[in-house]
């Protein structure tokens, strides 16, 4: 915020284009998750830079990533930023559940007097709003034209020079090694809650297990740190090059990459002998929980749909706790004294 701007409706609040060190440090906060649900700015509307009567309107979200990407991509452009109230969620993700739809754009636009500032009927909206805002619906309830913009906000300069025009490469949403990787913080750091206590737990048994139990609990928090690499770290970073569609079976083939260095490493220590069964007990565990945790991506990936993610989860769930339970079973089964003996 850097002041206001007068205007018919009244005073406006002013942003710019340029981001601060809070804006930045706030952006890095909620990559790691902490606070996500509240990073949001007020719903309303907002000047940016100068905008007049003739200057373009772009509708936007409420969570202030989606806001701060939007306004940082339109250095030297005076505009309009229409905010909907989606309980700060992003565009795409509020499209879905319907908090970024028509209605919400309507009342918004009553709300803000729109009419009033601007001399066209024009709102340029995310291209990845569409699946909530009923376009005709808009235009008849408030006059105004919605116009869906490019998916990428850095494209939007080119798209306002080219007079609103949108080229097919504009239209095309990309999944790339830069966008994947910059998901893998917040779901590392929202799985904390439950990976450090059983860190800290297998560590206690490492400590007072004695040899055998001490053993399996040292291998058991390496395997559990394995399987979060390879659920939550090499899947998103490999996606394209792992085999199969589901995410599922994506995160079980990094899994079982990921066991091979710990199998060898075990079977080369002189020191370390493991029962035989622990060579296939080690795989189903560490793929199983990795198969589980790579299913997180789901949701933020672009090419799945709600009744795909519904459909894989179901399919794959049953297999992942029975590759568990079998992992275990035959975890104890190697440890048990031979019958007879």
């Amino acid at each position: 915020m850097v002041g206001e701007q007068a205007s018919p409706v009244g005073a406006v609040p002013r942003v710019t284009s340029t981001l601060g060190w809070r804006d930045r440090l706030g952006t890095l906060l909620v990559r790691c998750g902490p606070g996500r649900m509240q990073y949001l700015v007020e719903p309303g509307l907002y000047a940016l830079h100068n905008p007049g009567p003739d200057s373009p309107v772009l509708v936007s979200a409420n969570y202030k990533l989606s806001f701060d990407h939007l306004r940082r991509r339109l250095g030297g452009i005076d505009a309009w930023i229409l905010v909907l109230d989606t309980g700060g969620i992003n565009v795409w993700c509020a499209a879905g559940a319907g908090s970024f739809g028509s209605t919400n754009l309507v009342r918004q636009i009553q709300e803000s007097e729109i009419p009033r500032l601007v001399n066209h009927r024009r709102l340029i909206v995310p291209q990845l709003a569409a699946p909530g805002v009923n376009s005709r619906l808009v235009t008849q309830n408030s006059g105004f034209q919605v116009l869906f913009g490019p998916v990428e906000a850095a494209d939007l300069p080119a798209y306002l020079v080219a007079g609103m025009e949108a080229t097919p490469a504009m239209r095309r949403k990309n999944f790339p090694l830069s966008q994947r990787a910059v998901l893998i913080p917040v779901e590392v750091f929202q799985n904390l809650k439950w990976l450090l206590p059983l860190l800290l737990s297998l560590g206690l048994l490492s400590w007072l297990g004695g040899e055998t139990w001490g053993t399996l609990a040292s291998m058991g928090a390496l395997a559990l740190l394995l399987a979060v690499l390879a659920g939550q770290v090499l899947t998103p970073l490999l996606l394209p090059w792992l085999p199969g569609r589901a995410f599922a079976l994506k995160g079980m083939v990094a899994g079982l990459l990921v066991t091979l260095p710990l199998l060898a490493s075990a079977h080369a220590s002189p020191g370390l002998a493991l029962p035989g069964s622990d060579f296939l007990a080690w795989p189903l565990l560490i793929g199983g929980l990795a198969s589980f945790l790579a299913m997180d991506f789901t949701g933020a990936s672009t090419y799945t749909s709600l009744s795909g993610v519904t459909k894989e989860v179901r399919m794959a769930g049953p297999w992942q706790v029975a590759a568990g339970v079998c992992g275990l079973l035959l975890l104890l089964v190697g440890r048990l004294p031979v019958w007879g003996g």
